[in-house]
């Protein structure tokens, strides 16, 4: 086996194992995933991120989810993948440009004392037709009957990258995540499985959310889930195109601009760093 160094950091708690694939050989990064995400067992994450070389930006974001899937955006992990490039001497550029498999970012650096405390990134526009969400409704799915386990719900899908559906209402500290986030994202309304969020608006500029990531299960926080959640507030007229979005974690501060790209705002911690056995 070889010894490979990490780093675990987190953005506003969604906490993933950070590892410069440019130095080290990372065979089977689906099987590492699994392996670190365990809590009691592992590291404790929920799952892996390379750090990879690219050609056209500072570096490649290549993101895993705890049970080993491919994740194709990470709000909160492309931040600490830009504090990390910065740190580690992979780019100095301010802002930053950043790869993804959904296409490049660019992020925006706060830095206090030679470290990123925090970044803002561009996370583009979101993607609102369903086939390419994807879900298997044509146009865009607003306010949208959905029945779970004989249950009905009423949902709005965004995709930022990957694909949400948002739930909106009130009591979600009440709900038990654990058993409906699951019926959620392995419902065949949603052909790639789908993140689910659970929102309580307060504000027209204020929203409480619960996240239950595909692939991960419940989550302190989830980047492109906050984005995709002030999208729909914002599409069904439940609240405004500028809100702060508060999650177990932390919260982040996002913007839908007049150019149709969505704008997030929140910190990039660095935990701790270690070596791991792949």
């Amino acid at each position: 086996m070889t010894s490979v160094r990490f780093t675990k950091m987190h953005g506003t708690g969604n906490d993933y194992v950070y590892v410069n694939a440019a130095e080290a050989r990372v065979p089977d990064a689906s099987a590492l995933a699994r392996r670190v995400a365990p809590r009691r067992t592992g590291i404790g994450s929920d799952g892996l991120i390379l750090v990879c070389p690219s050609r056209v930006a500072a570096c490649r974001m290549e993101m895993y989810n705890a049970d080993g899937s491919r994740g194709e955006m990470c709000g909160n992990g492309i931040r600490c993948v830009a504090k990390y490039a910065y740190e580690h001497g992979i780019s100095r550029d301010n802002p930053m440009v950043i790869e993804t498999d959904t296409g490049v970012r660019t992020v925006e650096l706060e830095i206090t004392g030679g470290r990123v405390t925090a970044a803002t990134v561009d996370m583009g526009a979101p993607v609102l037709d369903g086939p390419r969400i994807p879900v298997d409704a044509p146009g865009q799915v607003v306010d949208h009957p959905l029945s779970v386990d004989g249950t009905r719900h009423v949902v709005t899908c965004v995709s930022m990258g990957n694909p949400h559906c948002i739930v909106f209402g009130s009591g979600i500290d009440a709900l038990p995540l654990a058993e409906i986030g699951p019926r959620f994202e392995h419902h065949p309304f949603f052909p790639r499985r789908v993140n689910t969020e659970f929102a309580e608006v307060t504000a027209p500029d204020d929203v409480r959310i619960r996240v239950w990531e595909r692939g991960s299960g419940e989550t302190l926080s989830c980047g492109t889930g906050a984005c995709a959640v002030v999208v729909a507030g914002a599409m069904t007229g439940r609240m405004g195109r500028r809100a702060r979005v508060r999650l177990p974690g932390g919260q982040l501060e996002i913007d839908w601009g007049d150019d149709d790209h969505v704008r997030m705002r929140g910190d990039a911690i660095e935990v701790f760093e270690g070596v791991v056995e792949v």
